[in-house]
């Protein structure tokens, strides 16, 4: 089993899940309650990744970040080096292809709480951010913990995007996918399944932990207790 492998996977399935959760709560907010005519384009393109091949959505964010874009010449400029085949680009990459399953959880989450709370608060001083972060955000820390944990899982099984945009280095974006692949390919099917038993069983140890602290996962559609 390749630990080094498994080990990047974690670390970009955890930073993943850390910048969604930045990303994804004022996007998740804005699409729960605006009114804006842009929410007909916004939504689509975050929930994009969710019907796009992962080989395409890989293919563009590489051409994104390759030395001949205005974007990858820029960060190459702030930077000092190219993004591409870097942990750095395969965690942008991420990021893309785990959007939808951060910010669809949150946006309905946070479209759930009463909006009758959320104008009593209003009502009696409390700014914007403070309705968001005294009301609206701990009536929804399910939904909110549910997103997390969806990017979180759904970065673990990654292949496609991350074949693309980080390639196979071994230590910095060979991943845990890549090596089960590699292993079924070169025939040694006990290394490919010992990988995917830790796999397997680290997704069942976080779902099911979460559903012990909550009494119950909340899922996306699923309806509170």
């Amino acid at each position: 089993m390749d630990l080094e492998a498994l080990r990047v996977s974690l670390v970009l399935a955890a930073a993943t899940s850390v910048c969604l959760l930045v990303i994804g709560l004022p996007l998740g907010y804005w699409l729960a309650f605006t009114r804006s005519r842009l929410r007909v384009i916004v939504e689509p393109i975050v929930a994009l990744p969710l019907v796009l091949p992962p080989t395409v959505l890989g293919f563009c964010v590489l051409l994104a970040l390759g030395p001949r874009s205005p974007f990858g010449q820029t960060l190459e400029r702030l930077t000092g080096h190219s993004f591409a085949f870097t942990f750095e680009g395969l965690l942008l990459a991420s990021i893309l292809y785990s959007l939808p399953f951060a910010v669809q959880p949150f946006a309905t989450a946070f479209a759930s709480v009463d909006i009758r709370l959320r104008e009593a608060a209003a009502c009696l001083g409390s700014t914007a951010a403070g309705v968001f972060f005294r009301v609206v955000l701990p009536l929804s820390r399910r939904g909110v913990l549910a997103g997390v944990i969806l990017s979180f899982a759904h970065t673990l099984g990654e292949f496609g995007v991350v074949l693309m945009v980080g390639g196979n280095i071994p230590g910095v974006t060979r991943t845990a996918s890549i090596a089960i692949y590699d292993s079924v390919q070169a025939l040694d099917y006990t290394a490919a399944l010992r990988t995917s038993a830790v796999l397997v069983l680290l997704s069942l140890a976080i779902l099911a932990a979460t559903s012990h602290l909550l009494g119950g996962l909340v899922l996306p559609g699923a309806k509170r207790r």
